[in-house]
């Protein structure tokens, strides 16, 4: 019986429904529709229109369908009216739009630009920069010490210099020629002639501080020194071992390496020289008794010819 007087009711609420909800309605597209207002829900209205029925979603129609269909106080089955549905899809006016919120611009506290200067000065208002030329300045000072042992001259006036004038100093003592000190001349005694020579034993019986020295014809000969090639002094390379020592290249030795025999002090090692085996371009290989030895002309600090004892 309770279902009975439900679906009674249902049928002429629907029915109630329908006789009161013959709409006009404007779409999104220009186009209209007539008919008879079925049902609602939140996806749309159902309309009737002629013998078709036609499903129409809220976001289809128009603005002023919209306004139109949320003026009418149907309700649907669950209780939900059909003003409810439709104001979400209504664009408010322009005199209903809340004001747009105010912007506000905060104060923040910048940093402070560097005044315009040079590169230098910025480098030197810099702990980086000033580390920069710090290690420059070594540079310059590791430069110049070099610069004083390939020209032979004092160390610390080379370094003194280029301390006061960075840069500059080593490029003047770069482009002075190779210091090298003066060459003794060998005083040789002349023989005295044949006629003096009674002259000079009388007036050394007459006067006994008078010492007359023997002819150099009469005195030994002159004994061999060692010869020493140090860097510095002298730039080791391929030429300068070939044309110097060619003695000691040979199979065979001859020239100085009759006379001598050689000693090389390189930064690693110490060690007498048998023979050059091999003349590189970079490095010479040296016969030694303990086996050869290849040394890099870099490496070399002295080179010693030493007189042969036998």
């Amino acid at each position: 019986m309770r279902k009975i007087i439900f679906i009674l009711g249902l049928w002429l609420e629907l029915a109630g429904l329908a006789a009161a909800a013959e709409v006009s309605l404007s779409l999104m597209d220009g186009s209209m529709v007539q008919g008879e207002l079925l049902k609602f829900d939140d996806k749309g209205v159902q309309l009737r229109v002629g013998e078709t029925f036609t499903n129409l979603q809220w976001g289809g129609f128009s603005q002023e369908s919209l306004k139109q269909l949320s003026q009418n106080p149907l309700q649907n089955i669950k209780k939900q009216t059909m003003a409810e549905l439709a104001e979400p899809f209504i664009e408010p006016e322009v005199s209903q739009r809340a004001p747009k919120p105010e912007i506000k611009i905060i104060s923040v506290t910048r940093l402070e630009r560097p005044e315009n200067s040079s590169i230098l000065g910025g480098l030197l208002k810099s702990s980086v920069g000033k580390f920069i030329f710090f290690i420059l300045f070594l540079a310059n000072l590791y430069a110049a010490y070099e610069i004083s042992i390939v020209k032979a001259r004092p160390a610390a006036q080379v370094m003194g210099v280029s301390a006061v004038l960075p840069i500059i100093g080593p490029v003047i003592f770069l482009s002075l020629p190779m210091l090298v000190a003066p060459a003794q001349e060998e005083h040789v005694d002349m023989p005295a002639p044949a006629g003096t020579q009674g002259a000079a034993a009388q007036a050394a019986a007459t006067n006994p501080e008078i010492q007359i020295a023997e002819a150099s014809w009469k005195q030994e000969e002159k004994k061999i020194e060692a010869q020493i090639y140090a860097r510095g002094k002298f730039t080791f390379n391929k030429r300068f071992i070939e044309t110097k020592f060619a003695g000691f290249a040979s199979a065979e030795p001859k020239g100085d390496a009759l006379k001598y025999w050689m000693e090389v002090k390189s930064s690693t090692a110490h060690f007498a020289v048998e023979r050059i085996a091999q003349v590189g371009t970079t490095e010479a290989i040296f016969d030694s008794a303990n086996g050869q030895v290849t040394v890099p002309f870099a490496d070399i600090l002295e080179i010693k010819l030493n007189p042969r004892t036998e």
